[in-house]
């Protein structure tokens, strides 16, 4: 869906990550010192770099509004004509957004599971559960956090398709709403199985030892790439190149900072290798496998 609104601030909100109020404020914290870069190229720069960011403040003193809240519609807020900076998941990037929004970059973590700009998802099971594989998984309880999901629904369904019969496999599917929500009903035995993007479980290692503590990993999914940061469509070509350069230099200025997200670096891949994701689907329902089941 669309959302209107050719004026007002821009807007950057990053939903992706917010694992604890902690991480949430790091997350934030990241958001505000990219706005003071960009208002200090505007400043600063001479010629084409302050018509960049001119196009980026149009209306000044309110430029940039962070949300740290962006809403249960996700899909409005990521297709919003003010968005600045967010970081969507890459199954709507390539379905619900497609056309609607540019990308910026994608992230590269430092966490096991993601090699350059790559990313996967790890099969969790109780840490007490004798499940050694996801074939051990047949008849069991899964859990996804949505179903426009990458990390918890696409790769999971790619993995499970070549086990399937006549397009099931577990005995239940539950939506969570988010991956910590998966990993809490599957360590409370209300699910046997669920799918987590690795940078969620390396932060959930970090931040809730406790939950982590009563979960086990059997296994991960294909590589594809990591969640990207996208911007509005709306925006210029050499703003848009201001705003990739602040991200980059965000790297040099905020090290302990950029520790803690996990963040290394930015890359700059084009928009086509996310195709992967609809290739994977495709695989999946070549084998009579159309929806995680």
């Amino acid at each position: 869906m669309k959302e209107a609104g050719n004026t007002g601030p821009w807007l950057a909100g990053l939903p992706m990550y917010n694992l604890t109020p902690a991480i949430a404020t790091d997350w934030h914290t990241w958001l505000k010192e990219l706005e003071a870069s960009l208002a200090d190229v505007a400043a600063f720069e001479p010629g084409s770099a302050r018509q960049a960011i001119d196009d980026i403040r149009p209306v000044h003193p309110a430029a940039i509004r962070i949300v740290d809240d962006c809403g249960p519609d996700l899909d409005a807020f990521w297709s919003n004509d003010r968005l600045l900076l967010s970081q969507s998941c890459g199954y709507p990037l390539t379905h619900a957004l497609a056309g609607e929004v540019q990308l910026v970059a994608t992230p590269e973590f430092d966490v096991p599971g993601c090699t350059g700009p790559n990313y996967r998802s790890a099969f969790i099971v109780r840490a007490n559960e004798g499940l050694a594989s996801l074939a051990d998984c047949r008849g069991r309880r899964a859990a996804l956090n949505d179903h426009d999901s990458n990390s918890g629904m696409n790769v999971f369904r790619h993995a499970v398709a070549p086990l399937s019969a006549g397009g099931r496999f577990f005995s239940s599917v539950v939506t969570t709403g988010s991956h910590r929500a998966s990993m809490e009903v599957v360590a409370s035995g209300v699910a046997d199985v669920a799918s987590i993007d690795c940078v969620t479980f390396a932060f959930a290692c970090e931040a809730l030892p406790e939950l982590t503590s009563r979960l086990r990993v059997i296994g991960q999914s294909v590589a594809t790439r990591g969640l990207p940061l996208i911007t509005s469509r709306r925006l210029s070509a050499t703003a848009l190149e201001h705003l990739r350069s602040a991200l980059d230099a965000s790297i040099d200025a905020h090290p302990a900072l950029m520790r803690r997200l996990k963040i290394r670096s930015f890359a700059r891949v084009p928009l086509a290798d996310y195709e992967s994701i609809k290739h994977i689907e495709r695989e999946a329902a070549g084998f009579g496998y159309p929806m995680l089941a």
